[in-house]
């Protein structure tokens, strides 16, 4: 298993950001890297993972209230060290700052692997809770 480190002290570069951004393909947000810079510096949270040799493999970012809500907006590791617990790690942390507000929401793609993961970290699928389950409605632009 590859070493890693979690951070949540906010420090990184623009540059290694948009490069582990582009790493998994996201380019919806590699697109504009000044939007991605402002988004990722907005957030409420980033909590990042760092190789043995300092390389960014890994961020994950929050957007909340720190009361009632919490969305966990981006989870995403390098292609290169996916597997090696860092998601979870990342997730957990994020979990760990936000154990007091009364719901995390996440939104993501429909890729293979996502939902096991997720359910794995504690996630319910809108569809599946019960008695009743909840509505999603969400809008891209």
């Amino acid at each position: 298993m590859a070493a890693f480190s979690i951070d949540s002290s906010g420090e990184f570069s623009d540059a290694e950001v948009l490069s582990l951004y582009e790493s998994v393909g996201w380019t919806a947000y590699t697109r504009d890297p000044k939007l991605l810079a402002r988004a990722i510096r907005s957030s409420s949270y980033v909590v990042t993972a760092r190789d043995g040799k300092g390389g960014l493999v890994g961020l994950a970012r929050a957007i909340s209230d720190d009361a009632s809500i919490c969305y966990l907006q981006d989870i995403l590791v390098h292609p290169a060290f996916q597997g090696a617990g860092i998601g979870r790690a990342l997730v957990e942390k994020v979990a760990a700052r936000y154990q007091h507000v009364r719901q995390t929401v996440l939104i993501t793609d429909n890729e293979p692997g996502q939902r096991a993961f997720y359910e794995a970290m504690g996630f319910t699928e809108g569809s599946d809770f019960t008695p009743e389950p909840v509505r999603v409605f969400a809008q891209f632009r």
